[in-house]
């Protein structure tokens, strides 16, 4: 079973910058996907960013240019870098994982793909 832990939440002010982390545990194969998530109360979780293992990232188009995704395979480590932040970018952000390989990731923000997800971290930007 694949286990996930996040760390590197916290609040910043505007325009300020964070790196999550999501270590992950447990892989059986060498391909696999993982993505960051964020969700308000109320709201339902949206996809922020993806990184397969081969390489191939995704974003969403509310953090192109401001956010960076990747992966540090040796360790299966994903990472969210995140600069430029906004008041709109608060939320409990969180990692999720699927194994596998798929030569079309265009399902990457929908929730109900991935069968492993952290607890979530906690960022909070302020005006």
């Amino acid at each position: 079973q694949v286990q996930l832990l996040e760390s590197g939440g916290g609040s910043v002010p505007a325009g300020g910058s964070l790196r999550l982390s999501c270590a992950a545990s447990g892989f059986i194969y060498s391909n696999y996907l993982m993505a960051w998530f964020r969700q308000v109360p109320g709201k339902e979780r949206e996809g922020v960013a993806a990184s397969h293992s081969d390489g191939r990232t995704f974003y969403a188009e509310s953090v192109k240019g401001r956010f960076g995704v990747s992966i540090d395979s040796a360790d299966n480590t994903l990472y969210l870098q995140m600069n430029s932040l906004k008041p709109a970018d608060t939320a409990m952000y969180y990692c999720a994982a699927r194994e596998g390989y798929y030569s079309d990731l265009r399902w990457w923000t929908r929730v109900g793909e991935y069968n492993s997800w952290g607890q979530g971290t906690q960022v909070t930007v302020s005006s």
